[in-house]
């Protein structure tokens, strides 16, 4: 078969060339049509019950995550000429296409009672620039009497905030960046003009400030995976050719990788803005592989052709399997049905073979074109420093096995204690240096406003205009004082704080009255609302549902991790069952930031389920290729064993299991899989062609595939170093830790697996 493949490929050099140069063109055109991703990772599958939870709310009351905001805090802040400059910006913000609505103390609504057409008249606060300092100290006073706007746009620690909300035809598309440059340059202006700071945050500018730096690092890590893995081919081969066409090739797999995203209907993420760089890494140590055996081909009979045939026929099998291996390790996150993972995982995958093959076809048939290369004598790579740390290591692995056992044992365990010191919490924008501004502006909110992510609360009172019954709106306002008590979260804003305002504005704006209406004060006052027409009875569907049977509280929370909300949602749930008994109310607590600490344990769960599913099909695969239980069995030690030293440096170091460094089992396990298929096939092939010993060939092996498997161990480890170089600390992480994986598994390949190798076989009784 594999004979057969290879005289395809070099009797078919112009037809194979030309397909994959017009198959890069293509995908060349339709990469140009990537697209970022501006919406949050769609962790949690569609089937998952709180993400349908979470759409159902959304469908009911609208969008959660569609406001950003604008601090600052200052004595000064009702000093009228900086008031009138943020008043100002106010208006300007608002005025901006694509802007639904903006709320601060600069452009606010005050409901006042109109008596004559018995309805609530809406304000504005103030009507025009303030001109003296009375008419301020008016505004102020009006303000500081009014609850319902204190904790919402401002404190009395002189803070205040303007917040922003977006159309959400636009929120999440590339639409809202012109805007949010905009707004960004018209609030450094007042910063400019008033020497006040200007903080600005909320989910919209996040996203669009990581979307951005995902789009820079996208272009640094493409640029520095090629740089990276140029130096060293040259470093390994001193060749201007051995380094120009294997870069050429998997420039073009990173073509195809593109296109195939924009195929398929997927935007760059964080995640997938990873592949590129990962197919030129993994990419091209199939290049090495075909290099270093058509070079050793050449020096033992200088025939070109010949050299190329027997380069195709033996390293395809083994880089055939290496990459299928390295691919199921992407491959199984499909199975996990999250939505962020599926995508990564079938375009990476898919791309591991496109690139496989390219390597495959490309290298050798170009190669062929080019003349003979002049080669050191191999009596010269002998004396080469490698080669004695191989010969050192062979010389180790025969003689002192038992040490080789005793090591990995007293290493499993130390790492296993750390495995064990493992701390799974995920934040959602914790993978920000802590010298972000995006991360100290979160800080300001969250410092003077409890926050600024979205926690949202449905109560369903299972009743026609349930909600507007007294009883009922006196237990969910319990509710709303039970939850507001939490240091984690705002005041509420609910249909209860805007009946308080309401029944404040009915008696002459009284502060001593902003209080829920009694029975026979709500009927006046909900026909006041009604006789408003539009503008006020906002007042109310914003936060009640058509039939008045499901109601909204809107509360901000701190960005308090995964680990601290899981627990105060387990807490929160037998409180709020006592205050709204679950025969009479349906409650649910939803919202951008609950969805993000489900996905985060969605994705530990699946992390088990993803590796135990690779380590079988990498072990099913292992088995149809050696047919040796055996060989299976021991085969997976050197995978694993590196695996738990990962998550022990986790463990002792206080690195948190999270979305961004979960990937780190699933890819390490398919990748250090490559090094082990790449040891056993030549020891296998060496079995069945000569007649040396167990001993003899497991000393070949270790001093002939150990070079190829050490250069590849090299290119991976720098390779996937780029990745501390990242803005994100969790690709920091990725790529450190990946890194140490996978030198930590080349390590094991040479040592525990030849070994257990020898004490596999060592009573076989060769013919």
């Amino acid at each position: 078969m594999w004979l057969k493949l290879s005289r395809f490929i070099l009797k078919n050099r112009i037809a194979l060339i030309l397909f994959f140069v017009v198959g890069t063109i293509f995908m060349a055109f339709q990469a140009k049509n990537v697209k970022l991703s501006y919406t949050g990772s769609k962790i949690l599958p569609v089937t998952d019950s709180a993400f349908i939870k979470y759409n159902s709310f959304k469908k009911t009351f609208g969008e959660d995550g569609s406001v950003m905001v604008i601090g600052i805090k200052s004595p000064d802040i009702f000093n009228k000429d900086v008031y009138n400059k943020w008043a100002k910006l106010s208006n300007e913000i608002k005025d901006l296409p694509g802007i639904k609505q903006v709320l601060s103390t600069g452009k606010i609504f005050q409901l006042y009672k109109d008596t004559v057409n018995q309805k609530f008249s809406l304000k504005p606060l103030p009507a025009q620039p303030v001109k003296t300092d009375a008419e301020m100290d008016s505004i102020k006073t009006a303000l500081y009497n009014t609850p319902f706007f204190e904790g919402l746009v401002f404190n009395k620690d002189n803070a205040t905030l303007m917040a922003i909300t977006f159309d959400t035809k636009i929120l999440n598309t590339a639409k809202r960046n012109p805007i949010l440059k905009q707004i960004e340059e018209k609030a450094k202006a007042f910063q400019k003009s008033t020497k006040i700071q200007v903080h600005i945050s909320g989910l919209p500018y996040i996203r669009t400030a990581v979307s951005k730096l995902v789009s820079n690092e996208f272009v640094l890590f493409l640029g520095l995976s090629i740089l990276v893995s140029a130096i060293i081919l040259l470093i390994f081969f001193r060749k201007f050719y051995a380094v120009f066409f294997p870069i050429l090739v998997v420039v073009m797999g990173v073509i195809w990788s593109i296109g195939i995203l924009v195929l398929f209907g997927f935007e760059l993420t964080i995640l997938t803005g990873l592949i590129p760089p990962l197919i030129v890494i993994i990419g091209i140590p199939n290049s090495i592989l075909l290099l270093n055996k058509y070079q050793k081909e050449l020096r033992k009979h200088g025939d070109k052709e010949k050299a190329l045939s027997t380069t195709i026929e033996t390293i395809a099998v083994t880089t055939l399997i290496a990459n299928v291996t390295a691919a199921i390790g992407f491959g199984v996150l499909y199975f996990t049905g999250s939505e962020v993972l599926m995508q990564f995982g079938s375009v990476a995958s898919i791309n591991v073979m496109i690139t496989w093959l390219m390597c495959l076809c490309l290298i050798p048939i170009i190669f062929s074109y080019l003349p003979v290369p002049k080669l050191k004598p191999q009596t010269d790579i002998n004396k080469g420093l490698l080669h004695r740390i191989l010969v050192k290591t062979d010389i180790f692995v025969q003689h002192k096995s038992a040490m080789v056992y005793l090591g990995t044992l007293i290493i499993s365990i130390i790492a296993f204690i750390g495995v064990l010191k493992i701390n799974v919490n995920g934040y959602v924008v914790d993978d920000l240096p802590k010298s972000s501004t995006i991360l100290q502006d979160l800080r300001f909110f969250e410092k003077n406003f409890d926050g600024i992510l979205p926690l949202e609360v449905s109560v369903d009172t299972k009743k026609k205009n349930g909600v507007l019954n007294l009883t009922n709106l006196k237990r969910i306002e319990k509710m709303e004082k039970m939850i507001s008590a939490y240091p984690e979260f705002s005041r509420s804003i609910s249909l209860n704080m805007g009946l308080k305002y309401a029944t404040q504005a009915f008696y002459n704006n009284d502060p001593a009255y902003f209080r829920l209406p009694d029975n026979m004060e709500k009927n006046f006052i909900l026909s006041y609302i009604a006789n408003g027409g539009k503008g006020n009875s906002s007042l109310l569907s914003n936060f009640v549902d058509k039939d008045g049977q499901k109601t909204r509280i809107s509360f901000q929370m701190a960005d308090v991790g995964s680990k601290r909300l899981d627990a105060i949602m387990a807490e929160l749930k037998p409180r709020i069952d006592s205050i709204l008994p679950p025969s009479k109310f349906n409650v649910e607590l939803t919202g951008s930031s609950v969805i993000f600490s489900k996905g985060t344990d969605y994705m530990l769960k699946h992390l088990f389920e993803s590796i135990g599913l690779a380590i079988v099909l990498i072990s099913l695969l292992r088995l149809a290729q050696f047919k040796s239980l055996g060989i299976m069995f021991i085969s997976l030690l050197p995978n694993i064993v590196p695996l738990i030293i990962t998550a022990g440096i986790m463990g002792y170091f206080d690195i948190s299991l999270k979305p961004s460094t979960i990937l780190i089992f699933t890819i390490a396990f398919g990748l250090a899989s490559d090094q082990t298929i790449y040891f056993l096939t030549r020891y296998q092939q060496e079995l069945k062609l000569t007649n040396l010993s167990v001993s003899t060939v497991i000393t070949d092996t270790i001093t002939e595939t150990g070079v190829s498997m050490t250069h590849i161990a090299l290119i991976l480890f720098f390779g996937f170093g780029i990745f501390t170089a990242s803005t994100f600390g969790g690709t920091v992480i990725l790529g450190l830790l990946l890194s140490i994986t996978l030198f930590v598994a080349l390590v094991f390949n040479l040592t525990l697996l030849p070994a257990l190798v020898l004490w596999l076989d060592k009573k076989k009784v060769r013919k």
